[in-house]
Parts: C-alpha cells; sequence; structure tokens
C-alpha cells in the first residue's frame, strides 16, 4: 500500500510512526498542537483528532487535556516492526546467557 492509497488521518499516523522510528520523536516529545498538525499536513482539525485517537490506541502518543500531545516512553516498541522486535528479544536472551556463563564461570574458578 503506497502513501497516496492512505486517508489523510492514516498519513499522519504512519508519519508519526515513521518519526519515531527514525529517532526524530522520542519519549516525552511534544506534538505540535492540532491546529499546528491540521496546517503541516492541510488537513481539517478533525482529521488530526482521528489521527490522535488512532495514535493513542496503538500506545504512542498520550494526551492531556489542555496540555497537547505527548510520544509514549514506550512508542519506539510500539512502532518497531518484527524483525526488530525478534532482534531485541534476542540481544535480550544472549546477554541473560553470558551473565548465566560468566556466574558458571566463576562458580567454577571459586571451587578450583
Amino acid at each position: 500500500m503506497t502513501a497516496e492509497d492512505l486517508q489523510p488521518y492514516q498519513r499522519i499516523v504512519q508519519d508519526v510512526k515513521d518519526q519515531v522510528r527514525l529517532g526524530r520523536l522520542s519519549s516525552n516529545d511534544k506534538l505540535p498542537s492540532t491546529r499546528e498538525l491540521a496546517g503541516h499536513y492541510g488537513v481539517a482539525p478533525g482529521t488530526v483528532q482521528r489521527a490522535l485517537t488512532d495514535l493513542r490506541a496503538e500506545g504512542i502518543v498520550y494526551s492531556h487535556q489542555g496540555r497537547g500531545s505527548f510520544i509514549r516512553e514506550s512508542a519506539l516498541d510500539a512502532v518497531a516492526d518484527p524483525t526488530s522486535q525478534a532482534i531485541k528479544r534476542l540481544e535480550e536472551k544472549v546477554a541473560d546467557l553470558a551473565d548465566r556463563l560468566e556466574q558458571l564461570e566463576a562458580s567454577h574458578d571459586r571451587n578450583n
């Protein structure tokens, strides 16, 4: 599916996800106001609100009444592609195994 196939609110959702994935937006960063986003994307404020609703539902942003919308700390995990998520899990398992091996070697050294 190309960007042209997406609804305007879906393009905003995808753009925010891409910005998180690329590190341009990180946890607790404040998004521009609805009016600013509407102007940037050339859409109605209601379209931006729909995009923000989807982003909240996906766990990418959180909103505070009167303060705005912000990127969640867990947003990067929410937008990571399955391959990146699998690699991260493997890295965690390798680190755990390395710790266990180190403990076994230390125990073996103490017993010899």
